[in-house]
């Protein structure tokens, strides 16, 4: 891996911008949560596309798409990472996550399938986690059944699965993401099958804007509280966002929702836990939480 450029701070956030030997740029991130120690909680954010396919109206990551990263294109991005702290690829940290979120839509790329099977041999790491966040596209049936598989032979109880909904309006939801999707109820379905007693809740996202329609007895009626979750997340201040109108509701350094009063109350009164995922005020400045928002600035620069 050839370092191109790079940009944060190792007590934050750090993204890196880098070359794989098979000559693809990728970007990748080195993360740490507030006031967790590294041995205690590492997150590494890595690409799985080059751009994306999805567009999503509030990603700088669809600007753009110049295809899937390889098996070897994304052990390269966790190799560099591991390297800077661990050589002997030996993770002693209690949570590890490895984020599939950096850029693109992972159902698409079935070469994450690959890296999860290699991961467990390829590091002593017994705070593995992998985490996976998807928007349910209707041609990743197939890539889901062996996700399914591959959690149940590897990863029982030690993974993360999310689905990026973002709003109960089917309209609204087709039009933020703009491809075709899963309906809820084929991702509750789903969740039925992903789930077993031992495993972490799936977590349904929303990133809320103030123009998000969420309405939590619609959620109720199709997403058990005893299978799902509900992760509130800032919608964050990229390029994407702007340009659509997409204005943040939530309190960066509270997680107060100004459009929405009463929301979070709501969605517990109904049986979900919740979980504000706020992070850093510092990341939007470093750019390591928005998609492509470092990524843009970098090329501007060149």
């Amino acid at each position: 891996m050839e370092i191109i450029d790079q940009y944060g701070k190792e007590s934050v956030a750090r993204v890196y911008l880098g070359m794989t030997n098979s000559g693809k740029q990728v970007e990748f991130v080195d993360s740490l949560q507030k006031d967790i120690p590294r041995e205690k909680k590492w997150v590494c954010i890595i690409s799985s596309m080059i751009g994306c396919p999805v567009g999503c109206r509030f990603c700088d990551a669809g600007g753009f798409y110049k295809g899937n990263l390889s098996k070897e294109d994304m052990l390269e991005q966790i190799d560099f990472l591991v390297n800077q702290y661990f050589t002997d690829q030996t993770i002693p940290v209690a949570k590890w996550k490895i984020q599939f979120a950096r850029m693109g839509e992972p159902s698409f790329n079935e070469a994450i399938l690959e890296v999860l099977h290699e991961l467990p041999v390829r590091y002593k790491a017994p705070g593995l986690l992998p985490s996976l966040s998807s928007v349910g596209p209707e041609k990743g049936e197939k890539f889901f059944q062996h996700l399914l598989e591959i959690k149940n032979q590897l990863y029982i109880g030690r993974f993360q699965l999310q689905f990026s909904i973002h709003s109960t309006s089917t309209e609204q939801r087709n039009y933020w993401i703009p491809v075709k999707k899963w309906t809820f109820q084929q991702i509750a379905e789903y969740g039925k099958a992903f789930k077993t007693p031992l495993d972490k809740k799936i977590s349904l996202n929303f990133a809320v804007s103030r123009e998000a329609v969420i309405e939590p007895e619609v959620l109720r009626k199709v997403f058990h509280p005893d299978l799902f979750l509900i992760k509130m997340t800032p919608i964050n201040p990229t390029h994407t966002s702007v340009m659509h109108q997409v204005r943040n509701d939530m309190h960066i350094e509270t997680g107060v929702l100004d459009f929405h009063p009463g929301l979070v109350e709501e969605l517990r009164g109904v049986g979900y836990e919740v979980i504000l995922s706020i992070g850093n005020p510092e990341e939007n400045d470093i750019g390591s939480n928005c998609g492509q928002y470092a990524r843009k600035h970098l090329m501007a620069s060149e």
